[in-house]
């Protein structure tokens, strides 16, 4: 295993109207006439990393990345002083996928994704799936309200130092109900010492619920923390715009499109059960759990299984 393919800059870029006042940054790399592959990035809210390039061998892969509204180069930019999320919802994002396809002229493309980029990658597969050649995801993600709520309040008996500092972020009068919601109108809040204050506060959880994950860099920078923050728990507070377990209920529909599902033994967000319960509503998807990891694809064996993946499906027509 030769580990990431080298680094590459895209052949072509741009931004696409989505509509709504959005306009989307996309970028193409790699092979123009190789096998189409869209990377489905995380948060939401993180962009596009381009480290990701290199889980795709360019002499094969035509390989698209976009970033998500309101996040990354997409404009209107959510970390902007204020924000409006009314036209940010799973809903968009899957169309916008759907409009970045037929913009690029692409009839089938493989998805690859983690963490919220597996709830997006499933969403668009089920919504879509004539339009899906292969599913390559780690970090698995369905969005049911239980990992949602594993994620605001669950790990807290896990990291209690951490979420004693999340909890006090919130008026005490909100700290027994939806954290998700009582940041998310902090974060809303025009008053710059406010929404920054929250931005930090709700970061800092991100961090302290990752064991073994080193703290985000991308957090020391205060647009980039404010719109993840304020896209993270638009959507937790919001319970991803889906209704409960519905991946996990239609994924059976999936049956007939190859997949990959890489999971860290020792992700947190493994605690209750998705990978397992995904596979098993997935007729033939293939379930990789890899006992030395976290939520990361930083690590050498994560990476293997990845571009193992990407490897084998390069081909397959």
């Amino acid at each position: 295993m030769a580990g990431l393919y080298p680094e590459i800059e895209p052949y072509a870029h741009g931004m696409l109207d989505v509509g709504d006042g959005h306009e989307i940054y996309w970028e193409t790399c790699g092979n123009p006439d190789g096998k189409p592959a869209l990377v489905v990035h995380g948060g939401p809210g993180s962009g596009c990393s381009e480290n990701v390039r290199r889980f795709f061998d360019p002499a094969r892969y035509r390989i698209v990345l976009a970033d998500q509204r309101g996040c990354g180069r997409s404009t209107p930019h959510a970390g902007a002083p204020v924000a409006d999320l009314s036209a940010n919802t799973t809903g968009h994002l899957v169309a916008d996928f759907e409009r970045l396809r037929g913009h690029l002229g692409i009839e089938k493309w493989l998805l690859f994704g983690g963490s919220w980029g597996s709830v997006l990658s499933l969403t668009y597969a089920l919504r879509h799936p004539e339009r899906v050649s292969e599913v390559v995801l780690m970090g698995l993600a369905t969005d049911r309200f239980i990992e949602i709520e594993m994620l605001i309040r669950g790990l807290g008996a896990y990291f209690p130092e951490g979420f004693a500092k999340f909890r006090a972020g919130v008026p005490e009068s909100e700290r027994d109900g939806d954290l998700s919601a009582a940041y998310h109108r902090l974060l809303m809040n025009p008053d710059p010492a406010v929404h920054h204050r929250a931005a930090k506060d709700w970061c800092a959880w991100e961090d302290a619920m990752l064991p073994g994950v080193p703290p985000h860099d991308v957090f020391e920078d205060p647009a980039y923390r404010l719109c993840f923050a304020r896209l993270v728990t638009h959507y937790f507070s919001n319970r991803a715009f889906l209704e409960d377990g519905e991946i996990l209920r239609q994924a059976g529909k999936l049956a007939g499109i190859p997949a990959v599902l890489a999971q860290g033994v020792l992700d947190t967000s493994n605690l209750v059960g998705t990978p397992w319960l995904l596979h098993h509503a997935w007729p033939g998807s293939e379930l990789v759990m890899l006992d030395d990891v976290g939520h990361t694809v930083s690590a050498a064996s994560m990476q293997e299984v990845l571009i193992g993946a990407t490897d084998r499906f390069a081909d397959r027509s």
